[in-house]
């Protein structure tokens, strides 16, 4: 299959022809096409020229914010929290994919790339999303087990008599299992502000590249105008 562009009053007009004896369906053929057309996956100077280097610094910040979702996220996972489960690594993973696609949409910047780079970076709003409601919950969750133990260590004290030995023990357990759930809450309050970094990131990556599309559509709009109004010479 064979992708062909014409461009006539600021319409794009796609021409796919299709190949009878391919054994793939016509949609398999539609994206291949796509992936392999130099329309929409070869480098653009154009695009180059009008894209802003921000996009390379949004996608470095976006593969730290990934990092240290990983990083702390371990910490997480290693405790014996009920409400963490594997989260943090997928939504970690996920942001690190993100910062690269931008990178290379900086690097390489063909059209293709580009709306993929933007596609993603809209996905990664809801992920940052989910990120801050995960993390908000894990938060309440942890607040609920320290007042429900807090409880049970009431309830203890006032319905056994242990030695002095054992009440200091109890005591100094108490105490170390309060400050290791703060110390979660801490991370967990760490993770929110960086989903929420990520947010901000994500929408800020979007619109660049939604900027950086229409900007090299009117570019080679102005472009084509000029070529037209070139007047040819008569022929003799």
């Amino acid at each position: 299959m064979s992708v062909a562009m014409t461009k006539a009053d600021g319409v794009t007009v796609f021409t796919l022809t299709s190949d009878p004896q391919s054994p793939w369906p016509p949609l398999c053929q539609i994206l291949k096409g796509f992936c392999y057309s130099p329309v929409c996956c070869s480098v653009s100077q154009n695009l180059r020229r009008v894209q802003r280097a921000s996009q390379s610094v949004l996608g470095a910040l976006h593969i730290m914010v990934g990092l240290l979702n990983i990083g702390l996220g371990a910490i997480l996972c290693s405790s014996d929290l009920p409400s963490v489960y594997a989260y943090p690594y997928w939504l970690g993973g996920m942001f690190i994919l993100f910062g690269i696609t931008g990178i290379l949409s900086e690097k390489f910047p063909s059209p293709c790339l580009v709306v993929v780079n933007v596609i993603l970076n809209l996905a990664g709003v809801g992920f940052a999303i989910a990120a801050v409601v995960l993390y908000s919950i894990n938060v309440f969750v942890m607040r609920l087990r320290l007042m429900l133990d807090r409880e049970d260590n009431e309830f203890y004290q006032q319905h056994t008599t242990a030695p002095p030995a054992e009440e200091i023990l109890w005591e100094k357990i108490w105490e170390g299992k309060e400050l290791t759930m703060v110390l979660l809450r801490s991370i967990n309050g760490v993770l929110i502000v960086l989903s929420v970094l990520e947010f901000c990131l994500a929408v800020s990556s979007a619109v660049v590249g939604i900027k950086d599309l229409r900007s090299n559509e009117k570019t080679q709009n102005q472009n084509q105008n000029q070529v037209e109004k070139i007047p040819t010479r008569p022929s003799v």
